[in-house]
């Protein structure tokens, strides 16, 4: 059974609601609930930390870990399996603080790659980067 969220896409909703609605943590880009068998991941354009970045309409998001190489544990291996595991990925994107647009689902579009980013101490690390694209743009095609 698929989760239904009352979301819709475009809407603008705060943390607590996210919270609410997925039954998820409060803190971190990467949120997963085993209850509602979803990954809420969130792009914060207003922190300068992780590097999202679109091309096309892909969102090459940045994985979990703020010190140090990033490995493929935790949700970094939720999302990087998310075509096979059953799990349904969503995404927020923030754009404001404390304002979170909802985006719809995204799906694993091509294998999961590393680059460097610097990491919250300035340093340079390796960190995992995942090439999603929204719903509606794959069925489009």
């Amino acid at each position: 059974m698929k989760f239904v969220t009352s979301f819709k896409i475009g809407q603008v909703v705060s943390n607590n609601d996210i919270v609410s609605e997925f039954k998820v943590g409060n803190m971190g880009g990467m949120r997963r609930s085993l209850t509602t068998g979803t990954l809420v991941i969130i792009a914060d354009h207003t922190k300068s930390l992780y590097d999202d970045k679109y091309y096309n309409q892909e969102i090459h998001y940045t994985g979990m870990g703020k010190y140090g190489d990033q490995v493929l544990k935790s949700q970094n291996r939720t999302l990087a399996e998310s075509n096979t595991n059953g799990v349904e990925v969503h995404l927020f994107e923030v754009f404001e603080p404390k304002k979170y647009t909802y985006q719809g689902i995204v799906k694993l579009v091509d294998e999961p790659y590393q680059e460097v980013q610097k990491d919250e101490n300035k340093i340079p690390r390796k960190v995992w980067i995942f090439p999603l694209k929204k719903i509606q743009y794959i069925e489009e095609k």
